[in-house]
């Protein structure tokens, strides 16, 4: 600023001296009026006025209005260099703060100076507002909005200066319809607007039915997939159960087993040549036997696993498959399967035994004879039986029994085998009408020459409805053998008791139930059996008509003895065998 008052003051210093030096020769100029403020300001400022009102004063020609005019453009010339250094000191930084800090003020007095506006509000009413008016600097505005119920609800009230231009300009595309409209020309302008909801826009229901169905289709493919999945799994499950147990590898099957060869031809070559001392086939012939079974159909279920219906050239076996956590269950009983001298025709006849497995799975299987009329409790539950068909049924049994309790002596002899869970449905009906005794999962073995008891591992235990006393009230002498046989001949006497009620005599016979079916419920728990049998010491009971037939009657009479509360009254299996023998004679029932 000190530069630019220097030039502009010598400028006019010299055209002062110039106008001086003319003012003799000119003519005075004529009275003129003053010149209003803005003139001088544009000709250079009020400081320049008294000259000019002094030049003025002392007459006008053309002479002196040229001299004016000089002075004129000189004095823009100043202002025009006077603004070419102050740009150039400011691009060098040397303006002064002093001019900021004054445009600074200047803005903010002119912002503050701006007149507030008032504006009707309702609903939206701050909390200093008087009789439903507020105050702003920015906008009056009125809203309609849609509410969740399709209800439109107006507000208006007051939108402060800041943001309040985008809030005008904004587009809502909510979910509800929303309007606002903004004004700022005068007091309480907002009163006039009449903002309307906008239409319903079809694109929404169409962007929402296209998403419903969407999710409808999403849902149906899902689906139906995983329904292909869960048939596909069921396919595959029914064809694995239906296929041969291995993969028919004939050609290293048959190196072990001649062409033409039956199961009897096996089994009687194995007792012949000594092989397996009458415990079943060897090993590897089982494998191979085990490897070439065809599943033809399941024929039963129970706790330990499933009973299937199989063949193996040509001829029908069972097989029995175990549930993996059975896997005791099966090693026990193909153990005593395989006993020495454990073969017997009222024995379930044992072909063999092996495992099936690919790494994540594994199956148990055991092989035995198959008998068409399945157990003796399905067989009487659909057929009466005569006095022959009934000594025939009940000494098979008891033969069968009477070999498992009967140790043989010799250097290799059979151990004395306690059954353990004896019951109706543990005993097969063959197609002679005889009966063959299976299930030896739960057996129990004696050999008396190292006075050795092996009890098995496994945690199954027996039928609580055939349980003896002892064995329910927990008295029984696991460290006694005969303590086991005794138990078994509880059981079948009960065995007994569903033979006898099916045997006709006098044109009656009984409908078949099981033991204690009028005393206990379908499913009888400890307490329920250990109250009926060892404190009340109930037993089934004998129809009147028993009385009157020889034949019942003497077996009602050998069942008493057979379930006798003290385990040391009751009949061993040999004597009851020789008893039926005798009435076998008696009756002149040839086996």
């Amino acid at each position: 600023m000190c530069v630019r008052d220097l030039s502009c003051r010598s400028q006019r210093e010299g055209w002062t001296k110039t106008s001086a030096a003319l003012t003799p020769l000119l003519p005075p100029p004529p009275r003129l009026p003053p010149l209003p403020p803005l003139v001088f300001q544009s000709l250079g400022g009020e400081g320049e006025r008294p000259a000019v009102e002094r030049e003025a004063a002392m007459g006008g020609d053309l002479a002196w209005g040229t001299a004016l005019v000089l002075v004129g453009l000189a004095s823009l010339t100043c202002q025009v260099q006077a603004n070419l250094l102050d740009a150039m000191l400011l691009r060098n930084g040397w303006k002064g703060g002093k001019e900021k800090s004054t445009e600074e003020t200047s803005d903010v007095t002119s912002s503050s100076a701006k007149s507030l506006l008032w504006c009707h509000c309702n609903h939206h009413c701050p909390e200093d507002s008087f009789n439903n008016t507020c105050m702003t600097d920015g906008y009056c505005f009125t809203m309609v909005e849609e509410e969740e119920a399709g209800q439109a609800v107006v507000t208006s009230g007051c939108l402060g200066l800041v943001g309040s231009e985008f809030q005008c300009r904004d587009m809502w595309n909510g979910r509800l319809r929303k309007t606002l409209e903004c004004c700022t020309d005068r007091d309480y302008c907002n009163r006039d607007l009449h903002p309307t909801l906008p239409p319903i826009s079809t694109t929404d229901f169409m962007d929402s039915s296209i998403q419903y169905m969407a999710l409808c289709v999403s849902v149906s493919v899902c689906s139906l997939v995983l329904g292909l999945v869960l048939l596909l799994c069921y396919f595959r499950y029914k064809r694995q159960a239906s296929r041969p147990l291995y993969s028919m590898d004939l050609e290293q099957d048959e190196t072990y087993i001649p062409p033409g060869e039956s199961l009897k031809d096996l089994i009687e070559h194995s007792r012949s040549v000594g092989s397996g001392s009458g415990s079943g086939l060897p090993l590897l012939v089982q494998r191979t036997i085990a490897k070439q079974i065809q599943m033809v159909r399941q024929i039963g279920k129970g706790r330990y696993g499933e009973v299937w219906m199989g063949r193996w050239r040509g001829e029908r076996v069972a097989v029995k498959v175990f549930f993996t956590t059975e896997e005791e269950s099966w090693f026990r009983e193909t153990e005593i399967y395989q006993t020495f001298l454990m073969r017997h025709d009222n024995i379930l006849g044992f072909i063999a035994a092996d495992i099936k497995g690919t790494g994540s799975w594994t199956q148990l299987y055991l092989i035995t004879d198959y008998h068409e009329n399945g157990s003796l409790y399905d067989f009487l539950k659909c057929n009466t039986l005569d006095t022959a068909a009934l000594l025939k049924l009940s000494y098979s049994s008891i033969s069968g029994l009477c070999h498992l309790h009967t140790e043989i002596y010799g250097t290799q002899g059979k151990p004395a085998i306690a059954h353990r869970d004896l019951k109706s449905k543990n005993i097969l009906v063959k197609k002679n009408g005889y009966c063959c005794i299976a299930d030896l999962g739960l057996a129990v073995k004696f050999n008396s020459d190292t006075n050795e008891l092996d009890i098995p591992l496994n945690l199954r235990v027996g039928t609580k409805r055939f349980m003896a006393p002892e064995v329910l009230d927990e008295t029984l002498n696991r460290s006694y053998f005969q303590s086991f046989m005794m138990s078994d001949m509880y059981s079948f006497g009960l065995i007994l008791w569903e033979l006898a009620r099916r045997c006709v005599s006098g044109g009656i016979v009984e409908e078949y139930q099981l033991p204690y079916h009028e005393l206990v419920p379908g499913d009888p728990s400890y307490e329920d059996m250990k109250e009926v049998v060892c404190i009340k010491k109930q037993r089934p009971s004998f129809p009147n008509r028993w009385s009157s037939d020889e034949c019942l009657r003497q077996l009602g009479k050998m069942m008493s003895e057979c379930w006798a509360p003290n385990p040391a009254s009751r009949l061993t299996a040999l004597r009851v065998k020789k008893t039926l023998a005798k009435m076998l004679e008696t009756q002149d029932v040839k086996l």
